[in-house]
């Protein structure tokens, strides 16, 4: 184990927006570290998205700004354009998955082996996991169905994050539980996710900055990505 610690703290972020500059920062306060999951097919573009009564601005960072914003961090695809994976023919569920990841791999100027499923409710079927895992360099996939649990998953191309951080009470209450954990026999993993933009919308960004802050500078918890998590990095 890393330094003989067994508990994993980790975050993964979806879509590549303009807030991730904010929350890069705060990662960066407290020495934790995240996973970007990014469409680079929408890089740069402009965009709102409405939720319940408002918009909210869903701006994309430039292709530009990549490699040094995530600097320290984990890039991840998210597929080129967000389409609802089960509806595309198999060609195009490859192209979509594999070229997004060999393209962020260009930008980031690092290995990219993760995937977020976009889109929410049935994001993958098996058709679209065994493509991913045949034609793809994809080698760990997440879904976005919490399991609130800190267990090792055998099928990594269908990972069951923890907590979805708008589940705000959960989440403190996980993560309180995980800090009074005791050192295990296996490894566990706390893996938090969701969209930057949220913090935005639901005013919220003091809330996580008190709860990075909780989790953080703790000689017993390893701060990692999802793929130092997930693939064995850091000696699963």
């Amino acid at each position: 184990m890393m330094q003989g610690r067994n508990k994993f703290l980790t975050f993964s972020y979806d879509d590549g927006v303009t807030q991730d500059k904010r929350l890069v920062k705060i990662f960066n306060k407290y020495h934790l570290k995240a996973t970007f999951n990014i469409n680079s097919g929408l890089l740069g573009k402009p965009g709102y998205l409405r939720r319940e009564d408002m918009w909210v601005g869903h701006n994309k960072v430039e292709p530009r700004e990549v490699e040094e914003l995530y600097r320290g961090h984990e890039i991840a695809a998210h597929t080129l354009t967000h389409p609802h994976l089960p509806e595309l023919p198999d060609e195009e569920i490859i192209h979509q998955v594999e070229d997004d990841r060999l393209q962020l791999e260009k930008l980031g100027g690092q290995p990219v082996t993760g995937l977020a499923y976009p889109g929410g409710g049935p994001t993958h079927d098996e058709r679209v996991v065994r493509l991913i895992r045949e034609h793809t360099g994809i080698r760990y996939a997440r879904t976005t169905v919490s399991n609130y649990s800190f267990d090792v998953q055998e099928d990594l191309l269908q990972f069951q994050p923890t907590v979805y951080h708008r589940e705000y009470d959960k989440m403190m209450e996980l993560g309180e539980k995980f800090i009074k954990q005791e050192v295990c026999e296996k490894p566990q993993i706390f893996y938090v996710w969701g969209h930057s933009y949220e913090f935005d919308y639901y005013d919220t960004w003091s809330q996580f900055e008190e709860f990075c802050k909780m989790m953080s500078g703790r000689e017993d918890i390893c701060y990692v990505t999802n793929q130092e998590a997930l693939l064995g990095n850091v000696g699963f």
